[in-house]
C-alpha cells in the first residue's frame, strides 16, 4: 500500500440490446515487482486477515474514482464493499468523502453488497444503503442466489441492480437448472422493475441464451477481459469513433454545397462530379466515366466512326 502497488482494473459491463457499455467493474490488482499482476483470491482474504482490507479497499476505489471522473459521463462504476466493511457504521461517510476528493459523481457510482453480507448485522447494513442511497449512489445486489437468498431484501432494500452470479452462467447451456434459475430470477426483477446484470458470460452461446431469458446487463471475458485503466479509456475513446461515423451518415455532419455544380457548364458538370485529380494535377476520369466512354467508344468503332481516337 505504501508503495502504491494495488491498482484498479476495469471490466466491462455491457447493454445487451445495443452492445454499449454502459460501465465497468472495478476489481482491485496487486502489481507486484517481482510475481507481475496477482489476482485478489490470493490477497483480499489476507487484506480482511490483518484488518487492512478497509484501508485498501479504500486507496484502489479512490485511484478508480479518479482515473473514470473523466470518461463517459453515462458510463457507471461498480465496486465491490467486503462484509468486513459493511460492519463498518462510518463506510457511508467515508464513500461520500471519496467521492468529494475525487470529483466523481455520485449518480455514476454503483456499490455491490453480497447477499451473505446483509446477515451479520441487517439493521446496521439498512442504514449504510440508505445514506447512500440519500447521496444519489446506486446499489446492486451481488451474488444473487448463492447467499443466503431472501426476497425480503429486494423488499425492505432499495437496490437498483440484481447482478446473478457467474456460477448460474458458465454451463447455462449445459445445465437446465441454471437457465431455470436465470429466467426466475430474471422474470422477478421484471416485475419489480430492477435491471439485472449477468456476470460470466465467456462464450457467444451463453450470450444467445442470458438475452433471449431477458437479461438487460452483462459482463464476462466475452466483451473483455479486466483491464487497467488506460486500455479502459482507449476501448471507449474507440466506441466513440465508431459510433461517430453512423451519427455523421444520418445526417449530423452538414452536406457539402452543390450549388458550384449547378452553377457549372452543362457540358462540365459530370466532369467535376466523376473525375478525380491524379498526381500530376490532371484530371483522371473516375470509374462511372470511364466504363460510360468506353461504351460510346465502342459504339462509334462499329459505326466507323474516326473520332474515338480523341481523348
Amino acid at each position: 500500500l505504501d508503495h502504491d502497488q494495488f491498482v484498479p482494473y476495469f471490466e466491462p459491463q455491457v447493454d445487451l440490446a445495443t452492445g454499449e457499455i454502459v460501465g465497468f467493474e472495478m476489481l482491485a490488482r496487486w502489481i507486484h515487482p517481482l510475481s507481475g499482476v496477482i489476482g485478489p483470491d490470493v490477497f483480499i482474504p489476507v487484506a480482511e486477515e490483518i484488518g487492512l482490507i478497509g484501508r485498501l479497499s479504500e486507496h484502489v476505489i479512490a485511484e478508480a474514482l479518479r482515473e473514470a471522473a473523466s470518461w463517459d459521463a453515462k458510463v457507471k462504476i461498480s465496486v465491490n464493499i467486503s462484509p468486513f466493511q459493511l460492519a463498518d457504521g462510518w463506510l457511508a461517510q467515508r464513500i461520500v468523502k471519496t467521492l468529494a476528493d475525487t470529483g466523481f459523481p455520485a449518480e455514476r457510482l454503483v456499490i455491490e453488497i453480497t447477499e451473505s453480507s446483509l446477515f451479520a448485522d441487517i439493521d446496521l447494513a439498512r442504514t449504510i444503503v440508505t445514506s447512500l442511497k440519500n447521496q444519489g449512489i446506486r446499489l446492486a445486489l451481488d451474488d444473487f442466489g448463492t447467499g443466503f437468498s431472501s426476497l425480503s431484501h429486494l423488499r425492505s432494500l432499495p437496490f437498483d441492480v440484481i447482478k446473478i452470479d457467474r456460477s448460474f452462467v458458465t454451463n447455462i447451456n449445459a445445465k437446465r437448472e441454471n437457465s431455470a434459475i436465470v429466467r426466475a430470477v430474471t422474470t422477478l426483477a421484471n416485475a419489480l422493475q430492477v435491471p439485472v446484470c449477468v456476470e460470466g458470460i465467456e462464450s457467444e452461446d451463453s450470450y444467445k441464451t442470458v438475452v433471449r431469458l431477458g437479461c438487460e446487463i452483462g459482463q464476462g471475458w466475452y466483451f473483455g477481459k479486466p483491464m487497467p485503466a488506460e486500455q479502459a479509456r482507449e476501448l471507449l475513446d474507440a466506441r466513440e469513433r465508431h459510433d461517430e461515423v453512423p451519427r455523421r451518415n444520418a445526417g449530423n455532419r452538414p452536406r457539402r454545397s452543390r450549388s458550384p455544380a449547378r452553377e457549372a457548364p452543362a457540358g462540365t458538370r459530370k466532369a467535376r462530379r466523376l473525375c478525380v485529380p491524379s498526381r500530376r494535377g490532371r484530371h483522371l476520369p473516375g470509374v462511372r466515366d470511364g466504363a460510360r466512354r468506353r461504351s460510346r467508344l465502342r459504339a462509334g468503332f462499329l459505326a466507323g466512326r474516326g473520332d474515338h481516337c480523341r481523348a
